[in-house]
């Protein structure tokens, strides 16, 4: 266990280091010199330390935001926050969520190796988080003991060969056909963004292409366009919601001047965070063709979401604040529908609806990313709610899980664990075939059309 557990914590769960091995792994199946496979490997282990860095810088710009929304309009309810929810469950959970997040891993590279799906996904605390979601739903649900861990940990690595197959054929519209997949249980808002831009997006214009005056050309700059934006935002809200709603964040400090820095703090972390995406596909991408020759042949890494965001910068504006909207509308939809009232989180709504709003723009221009990006907010204000259900005694806790993929695997999971052990271990094996299953035809699917693209191009 004393093995297992540093494994776990020490390094799956720190997605650095798990990337670094990776890239070193795939250099040295490579044959590279050992001055490409040491720069390689410590320019992927920092790209990725820089990306964290910068989604951090966010993550904190973003939480005093949240109580002004709460202040301003003078709510209360729960708070989706994966980092909250998780440090609660583990409490309880621990050592079930370390067995499940290992064995869920392997099963990945299992099923990449031996099926078509081959994803192997990269993004360490998601498989923590997921892994602790599945401990506390089964546990809750009264399965315990090695048959948790064992059913956890199929349905994480099913999970994580499977969602990066059925996003990756949107995905490769996003890129271009760049040679890396997503991985980030979110995955089914951005299928729902991708699918809504296709149904509605004809002849919509990409965000990236909106004029701008050349009076304001600075706005043709997206970084710049995204920090004048949110300071706006941030602005707005802390008249609204006054000096006491961040009082506890100011240290004194005028509350609005406070609410500036925090918006051109926001700026900065995205700034890093495209710095950090473009030094890790520079070199993790080339790094992991030896895994995909040598391993698992024709594997790809499946990496975080901010990875996307360099191809469609205005995209994740227009998706974030479309994905707010969509919270607070589902927000006033609880009532109605006899459900807790789930607050938006800002992290969530930048992160997954920004992202949606890539894939939904990829799919169908602007009207798909802010389309796309609403319903996607939707999903992430109700999903939550109906988990809360499946969580036992955190359930009364006033935060939950965030993310789309969290919530619906833990809802199907939750609700086979109520059928007993023997129909829990019946249909957990059913629930993962199917879903390879049909990742499998995808995947194959996805390839043969791009292979009639090809011949099609060469022949005309």
């Amino acid at each position: 266990m004393g093995v297992l557990h540093f494994i776990v914590n020490e390094i799956l769960s720190q997605p650095q280091l798990l990337v670094g091995i990776m890239a070193l792994i795939g250099l040295l199946a490579l044959r590279k010199s050992v001055n490409d496979v040491v720069t390689g490997t410590l320019k992927v282990i920092v790209g990725f330390l820089i990306l964290t860095g910068g989604a951090g810088i966010i993550s904190g710009a973003l939480s005093p935001l949240g109580n002004m929304v709460q202040s301003g309009l003078h709510l209360h309810g729960v708070i989706p926050t994966n980092e909250a929810i998780v440090a609660l469950a583990q409490k309880s959970f621990g050592a079930e969520t370390a067995i499940i997040m290992g064995l869920g891993f392997v099963v990945n590279l299992i099923l990449a190796r031996i099926t078509p799906a081959k994803f192997i996904f990269l993004t360490g605390h998601h498989l923590f988080f997921m892994a602790t979601v599945l401990a506390v739903v089964l546990g809750s649900a009264g399965i315990h003991g090695a048959s948790e861990t064992v059913l956890g940990g199929i349905v994480l690595g099913t999970v994580a060969t499977v969602m990066p197959a059925f996003v990756h054929p949107f995905m490769k519209r996003v890129t271009g056909g760049a040679e890396f997949a997503l991985g980030h249980f979110n995955s089914l808002g951005y299928i729902t963004s991708a699918a809504i831009g296709k149904a509605v997006g004809k002849n919509s214009r990409t965000t990236e292409e909106i004029k701008v005056s050349p009076k304001v050309g600075f706005l043709r700059d997206s970084l710049v366009m995204t920090t004048l934006t949110m300071i706006i935002i941030y602005i707005l809200l802390a008249v609204i919601a006054g000096a006491k709603s961040i009082t506890e964040y100011t240290q004194g400090s005028n509350y609005i001047m406070y609410s500036l820095t925090q918006a051109l703090t926001f700026g900065g972390g995205i700034a890093i965070v495209l710095m950090g995406v473009r030094m890790i596909l520079s070199e993790l991408v080339p790094a992991f063709q030896g895994i995909a020759l040598k391993i698992v042949p024709n594997a790809l890494p499946a990496l975080d979401c901010p990875t996307t965001f360099t191809f469609a910068p205005t995209a994740v504006l227009v998706g974030f604040i479309s994905s707010l909207v969509g919270g607070i509308v589902g927000m006033f939809l609880m009532g109605p529908l006899g459900l807790a009232l789930i607050i938006p989180g800002m992290v969530p709504h930048f992160f997954d609806g920004g992202t949606a709003g890539v894939f939904g723009n990829a799919t169908g221009g602007r009207r798909g990313a802010m389309i796309g990006s609403f319903v996607n907010g939707l999903l992430i204000t109700v999903l939550p709610a109906l988990l809360l259900a499946f969580l036992g005694s955190l359930g009364l806790a006033n935060t939950t899980f965030g993310d789309s993929d969290f919530c619906w695997i833990g809802i199907v999971t939750g609700g086979i664990a109520k059928t007993g052990y023997a129909g829990t271990f019946v249909l957990t094996i059913l629930f993962c075939a199917v879903l390879v299953a049909f990742a499998s035809f995808v995947t194959v699917r996805s390839k043969r059309g791009a292979r009639g693209t090809v011949d099609q191009s060469v022949g005309a």
